[in-house]
């Protein structure tokens, strides 16, 4: 009976019932809306987390940037010999600690065996400026600040500071690049695990001391590099065996070598600029942070929140007003959306007076009403839920195709992080920002669709409640004055 007259009620309003659920549907579809697009906000920051640090990098530990001292400007000078033939062309290679502090490698087993870490592992990071050009009269000196990611030993020109010259003429340019020291006994954890071997191979074990090379694709593609290549760096001799694309994003560290060739090149044996920190449980990173800063004096340990707080752009704004604007927008639409189903279907039931007061009159005590009239209310409810998941699922791809992008500024952490890639304190910890481009998706989990499932038979069951208290008060009596 119960079966009969509830398919029969149904049929009998469809146009009210269409109007309750798709109340219903236009609310349960913001939230899936507001739910996976969030969901895709929180995606694309995790990879921009993940392009700073490494894969399964959860702190790292450096050491703050000393400032320069009252007679030095910080920036590297180039001396060159002017009583040279001027017809031929000088070069000459500065190779910079970059963030200009850094910590000894037995450091690096000191942090390992730490309360709560699974493994450390060290990297130093070098900046190459190199100068190329000829000169004719007197003593020539440039200064560079020796930033930028521009040309290579050999490469593109790219003109990253002013020329200074006494006593003559100058012609030259000016190149900048950056070189990440690797342990090539630990590259699942530093600067090249959120890269992969696209061409050629990665580094093996046994050439701590090689003096091989792995090239960032788009600094090789630049400056026309391929596997086999050789290259240059302060007089040294490199051989490119590998081509390393980031995971994603655009890589700050151009070259990746062996760590001891690294330290050879900066002058900086047994040193490392950053060290890379996994711990043994996700959740107590911040104990862990805490840890290490008690007990080894003198560093800067960063974690992923750290650097999540420098993230801005337009990730960050519209994260921000999909947490927070969206999600109170959803709370009061949905909210608006159960008053509104309850609010007409208390009016239906009003409207049926006469129906109610006769079947109370033959015989039907209040609890049968009520349950008939929660039943019509959970049906509706559960057509507005597949309305809107429909309508939900529909948003969130639409999001999807358009992919929209936004940007994230990372800002410096100040303490020598590096920018994508995963480069220990790359261009952008001596820049003022890294601009990296994510493209926008909005994941729907079965998360979701189970939490608009509840939302839809909560809505039936707040109406069904609204309207079955509105037919338990009514007597047979009201039926037949609804007759006169």
């Amino acid at each position: 009976m119960f079966g009969i007259y509830l398919k029969r009620e149904l049929s009998r309003r469809k146009k009210a019932a269409l109007v309750i659920a798709m109340g219903l549907a236009l609310g349960i579809a913001l939230v899936i809306t507001v739910n996976s697009v969030s969901a895709g906000m929180q995606q694309a920051q995790d990879k921009v987390l993940k392009s700073l640090y490494g894969l399964g990098t959860d702190m790292t530990v450096t050491k703050a940037q000393a400032a320069p001292s009252s007679n030095s400007s910080g920036r590297p000078k180039f001396d060159f010999d002017a009583k040279s033939d001027s017809s031929k062309t000088q070069s000459s290679d500065r190779v910079m600690t970059q963030g200009g502090q850094s910590l000894k490698s037995s450091l690096v087993t000191e942090v390992a065996a730490q309360k709560g870490v699974a493994s450390a592992v060290g990297a130093l990071s070098l900046n190459v400026t190199k100068v190329d050009g000829s000169f004719t009269q007197g003593k020539a000196k440039s200064t560079t600040s020796g930033s930028g990611q521009q040309g290579g030993p050999g490469g593109q020109s790219g003109s990253t500071g002013a020329p200074q010259v006494q006593g003559g003429g100058a012609s030259f340019d000016v190149n900048s690049y950056s070189v990440a020291g690797v342990d090539v006994t630990q590259q699942d954890l530093g600067p090249l695990a959120t890269s992969k071997i696209t061409t050629g191979s990665t580094f093996t074990a046994a050439q701590t001391s090689a003096k091989v090379a792995v090239l960032s694709k788009s600094y090789a593609k630049e400056n026309k590099y391929k596997v086999g290549s050789t290259f240059k760096i302060s007089g040294t001799k490199y051989k490119v065996i590998g081509i390393a694309t980031p995971d994603s994003s655009e890589s700050t560290t151009d070259v990746y070598v062996p760590l001891k060739q690294a330290q050879t090149l900066g002058d900086a044996k047994n040193k490392v600029t950053t060290i890379y920190v996994k711990a043994t449980d996700s959740k107590q990173i911040s104990t862990v942070k805490t840890t290490i800063q008690k007990n080894i004096s003198g560093t800067t340990v960063t974690t992923s929140a750290d650097l999540a707080d420098t993230v801005s752009g337009s990730l960050s704004t519209a994260s921000n007003l999909a947490t927070s604007v969206g999600k109170w927008l959803s709370i009061a639409v949905l909210v608006a959306a159960f008053l509104v189903a309850a609010l007409l279907t208390s009016s239906a039931v009003s409207r049926r007076v006469r129906e109610f007061g006769t079947l109370k009159a033959l015989g039907w005590p209040s609890r049968k009403v009520t349950r008939q009239v929660v039943g019509e209310s959970i049906v509706n409810g559960l057509l507005g839920g597949a309305l809107g998941i429909a309508l939900g699922l529909g948003a969130a791809y639409t999001v999807t195709a358009i992919s929209p992008k936004l940007t994230a500024e990372l800002g410096s952490t100040g303490g020598g992080m590096g920018g994508p890639g995963g480069g220990p304190g790359g261009p952008a910890s001596s820049a003022a920002k890294n601009t990296v481009d994510i493209a926008l998706s909005a994941p729907v989990s079965l998360t979701t669709i189970a939490l608009a499932v509840g939302l839809a038979v909560t809505g039936g069951l707040i109406a069904g409640a609204m309207g079955g208290w509105r037919a338990s008060r009514m007597r047979p009596a009201d039926a037949l004055r609804s007759v006169s």
